[in-house]
């Protein structure tokens, strides 16, 4: 005896619904960001994997101008190479990774000029209890040097990239 045309579309779709509900309930582990650009002048933040982008985001810089940082209080943002050498979950900004800067090259300028070369660059979330800006952070640049984003996007960039991670800010 042959199934009727009815039970066999039935277990079809049960079918199909049981594959589409196991790919769902999977959790997708996010990938291994091993590096992260940031491009002033677009405004941009890219995290990479092997080379290859895996997430954009826009960003607020300094309130300074696009300039490269020379000293303390300019509110410039950083030019070079640099890493995450830290993370603050408790920082006045929801959630806060530290930026390596001044990095040797940075001191000996700073040096040369008579200058202090400042620190504390991060890159971070909105200040805390101003998460409702969201996006609108971006309007203007209004850091005192670091790279802002959203306290979700942060979220997720604190997910996904350890201490130790390079960062190369570009022009």
């Amino acid at each position: 005896m042959r199934p009727r045309p009815q039970k066999i579309r039935l277990a079809a779709v049960l079918g199909l619904l049981a594959v589409l509900f196991t790919l769902r309930a999977t959790p997708q582990k996010p990938a291994h960001i091993d590096s992260i650009l940031i491009l002033k002048k677009a405004h941009l933040l890219e995290l990479l994997s092997n080379g290859k982008v895996i997430q954009i985001y826009k960003v607020a810089l300094g309130q300074g101008g696009l300039a490269p940082k020379r000293k303390q209080g300019d509110a410039l943002t950083p030019e070079g190479h640099y890493t995450i050498d830290a993370r603050n979950a408790a920082s006045h900004y929801h959630k806060a990774l530290h930026v390596s800067y001044p990095n040797a090259e940075d001191r000996k300028r700073a040096a040369r000029l008579g200058v202090a070369p400042g620190g504390d660059i991060m890159i971070h979330g909105l200040p805390n209890g101003k998460g409702a800006i969201g996006s609108a952070h971006r309007l203007y640049d209004w850091t005192l040097g670091c790279i802002a984003v959203t306290d979700q996007e942060i979220d997720g960039i604190w997910e996904q990239v350890p201490v130790g991670t390079p960062v190369e800010i570009r022009p």
